[in-house]
């Protein structure tokens, strides 16, 4: 048994000693957008720093614990805070949890992120779900020995975010007079926001929303053979000439206002699994 492979073991009998369920989801939740866990029955909580080998957040708007019981009658885990290559971590450890939310028993995995928007039509408060991303962060949470238990050495990219559940998303929104947006994320390391020329260019090289999270996951999600679906809430607009200051207390407060269209879409959603 590897290092990395002991430590996921570790993590997860950990875990199974407080909540013998099977989940079927895992659920990453972004800046401002941890009150999805008040959906959550029967729920058991799990301080990070309870966990073997588990980092601690150390972000405003993270609350830093795994969150496990029932969502739709369907058993689930979820984080209540996620962590950022910015904070100082590496990939690896950036990407744990997915590892041990699998090695739990997932099968799909539901991401959330605040994100700056650069396509002109994009609003504050707006949802966008992810079909694609572009990687612009510095580092690879699969450089090094491959694990091949845990996946191949080189996993095919080529459909990251799963289109089944695109498509049902969108008549989940349709249903309930959601307006949603689809387009492409691009990871970037932060924890800067971006300077307008960045916006333009992020936005030329085909994205259309900008984040410090999510791209290391779903990586990882596609190595470990997971579906994926993931949405962003669009925090801010960078891509505009006016002035434009950008705070994390304005994220956290856009997030906040957009949360319940989120939580909807994910709720609705497990239920069909």
């Amino acid at each position: 048994m590897s290092e990395l492979t002991a430590r996921i073991t570790a993590a997860g009998e950990y875990i199974s000693k407080f909540w013998q369920h099977k989940p079927v989801a895992g659920i990453i939740l972004g800046s401002g957008l941890g009150n999805l866990t008040a959906e959550i029955e029967d729920s058991i909580e799990i301080p990070y720093s309870n966990i073997p080998h588990f980092p601690e957040s150390t972000v405003e708007g993270h609350s830093g614990k795994l969150i496990l019981g029932h969502m739709q009658r369907k058993p689930v885990v979820a984080m209540a805070g996620r962590f950022h290559f910015y904070e100082g971590f590496s990939m690896q450890q950036v990407t744990f949890p997915v590892r041990v939310m699998k090695a739990l028993g997932i099968h799909t995995l539901f991401i959330s992120n605040a994100a700056g928007g650069m396509n002109p039509s994009f609003q504050v408060g707006d949802l966008m779900i992810i079909r694609d991303h572009i990687n612009l962060q510095p580092e690879h949470p699969l450089r090094g020995k491959n694990e091949d238990s845990l996946g191949p050495r080189f996993p095919d990219m080529s459909e990251p975010y799963a289109k089944t559940l695109i498509e049902a998303a969108g008549k989940i929104a349709a249903a309930n007079n959601i307006s949603l947006h689809s387009g492409v994320y691009v990871g970037v390391q932060g924890p800067t926001f971006e300077t307008r020329a960045e916006y333009k260019y992020m936005h030329i090289i085909g994205g259309d929303a900008v984040g410090m999270s999510t791209v290391p996951e779903v990586i990882v999600a596609a190595h470990a053979g997971l579906k994926v679906f993931a949405m962003s809430v669009i925090t801010d607009i960078g891509i505009r000439e006016e002035e434009n200051v950008i705070t994390h207390e304005e994220v956290l407060a856009a997030a906040k206002a957009a949360e319940p269209k989120l939580t909807l879409i994910f709720s609705e959603l497990i239920r069909q699994l």
